[in-house]
This record gives C-alpha cells, structure tokens and sequence, in this order.
C-alpha cells in the first residue's frame, strides 16, 4: 500500500521536472536573459512560492536547469595525437552546428561576468566540454608525441578558439574543410610534424 508520502514525493518530482524543462526551453529559446521566475512559473504551472521552496534565487534554478548540458564526448583512442585531436574537433564542430547548448553557452558567458553562481555554473560546463581534449593531450604527452610543455589549455585554445569564433563571431560555416585547416594549424603550432587520421 502506497504512503501519503510517496505521493507528495511524486508530486514534487512532477513539479520541479516541469520547472526544470520550462526552463531550459526559455534559456534555448531566450537565452540567460529570457529566463522570468513569473514566466517559468506561468508556463510550468507551477506556483512562484513553491518555486522559491526548491530554488532559493533565479540564478539556483539556472544552475540546476544548465547542470545537465554539454555532455563531454566519449575520448577517442585512434592511435595517435592527430587522429584523436581530428576526433574530437570534428565531435565539437558538429555539436556547435546543432546542440542546444551552442545556442545558451554564449548567455552563460555573458551572465558569468556578473553573478558568481553563474560563474560555476560555466566553469563546470567549460570543463566537462573541454575535458577529453585534456585526455588526448596527456595521453600525447606520455606518448612523447607532444613536448611536455604543452599542456590541454594550448590544445584547447589551438582548436576550440577558431571553432568558437565562427560559431558565434564570423557566423560562418563549420564545414568540414574548416575543420581539417583547424586541426592542421593547430598541430602545426603545437609542434606534432605529422597527423595520422
């Protein structure tokens, strides 16, 4: 026989489910900015006081709502330096072309320079998105294939740097040609003579 407690369980699982996906639909739609406790509570049908009840700031309910996005991708494993930074370029280009979080990560950026909350919040995001780039580079390192003074912060500026800048400066495509100059260049400056894909 089920408990009273039980369904209160449910019924705050339910509630701050709907909060949490009301509010990740007005941060891709909006951004940061887009994003109302009026408006979250409107479209969730969810009450402003229950709400609070659960997330004590507007900025508490932004870290929950973006604590799940930009997965990392899998660390790929082909070999060699220049296959796996080939891997995981081509991983992060497709993901600026069509994941959710491409379309919010620039907000983040944005709010983090105010709200410490939110600081964290893109700290952690920035290092799960980064963190197989990490990987590959001491896995290189270890291998002699990269010189020991470069570290995953050289990498990731090499690769993501470009990548960023098209995304969401120049607006222009991330074909593939793009992408393999990329991982050329930043090869190049990194020191590696050859690339095996």
């Amino acid at each position: 026989m089920a408990r009273s407690g039980d369904f209160v369980d449910v019924r705050v699982q339910r509630s701050k489910a709907a909060v949490l996906a009301q509010t990740y639909e007005l941060l891709s739609a909006g951004g940061i900015g887009g994003v109302s406790i009026d408006e979250v509570s409107r479209r969730s049908g969810v009450s402003k006081t229950t709400i609070y009840r659960h997330w004590p700031s507007r900025a508490a309910l932004l870290v929950e709502a973006c604590s799940t996005i930009g997965s990392a991708p899998p660390v790929p494993d082909t070999g060699s330096f220049g296959g796996d930074l080939v891997a995981l370029t081509e991983e992060l280009a497709e993901q600026l072309r069509s994941a959710r979080w491409a379309a919010v990560l620039p907000s983040i950026v944005d709010a983090a320079e105010r709200e410490p909350e939110l600081a964290g919040l893109h700290a952690d995001l920035h290092a799960r998105l980064m963190a197989p780039f990490g990987v590959v580079t001491e896995r290189a390192r270890a291998r002699g294939e990269l010189a020991a003074d470069r570290g995953p912060a050289d990498v990731t500026a090499a690769v993501a740097g470009p990548l960023f800048y098209r995304r969401w400066f120049s607006h222009e495509p991330l074909d593939a040609a793009f992408v393999a100059r990329v991982v050329e260049d930043a090869l190049g400056h990194l020191g590696v003579q050859a690339r095996s894909t």
